[in-house]
């Protein structure tokens, strides 16, 4: 159940910042579903791989450098997936910042409700 919620939160934030962030594009929900998993992927493989190998540059740039990486996963997610587009890196790196910020905002609202109805 939570991943499909997460699923979901993600494909949310991304037609969120999709609405934010001009040459960020989601055609539609569907297409944000699954830029959603293929994001996800990215990041959970080749993002870990390239944010181990960088970590003394991270250290330098005090955390600036992972947004770079995340901007990366979202250009390489959107050569994949159909109706997901974004047109130049400074896009992707606006459209990384603003993805984070959703995300933590969508995922502690989510937490507050789980939790909420664990209670009752």
């Amino acid at each position: 159940m939570k991943l499909i919620l997460n699923w979901i939160l993600s494909a949310v934030s991304l037609m969120i910042v999709a609405y934010v962030v001009s040459g960020f594009e989601v055609s539609s929900f569907t297409s944000a579903m699954i830029a959603a998993v293929v994001v996800g992927f990215a990041n959970a493989t080749l993002g870990f791989i390239l944010k181990v190998v960088t970590f003394p540059l991270t250290l330098i740039t005090f955390g600036v450098f992972w947004i770079v990486i995340n901007a990366l996963m979202l250009e390489l997610a959107a050569a994949f997936v159909p109706g997901f587009h974004i047109h130049g890196f400074v896009p992707a790196f606006l459209g990384a910042i603003v993805l984070s910020i959703v995300n933590l905002f969508m995922k502690s609202i989510s937490r507050r409700v789980i939790a909420d109805k664990r209670d009752e």
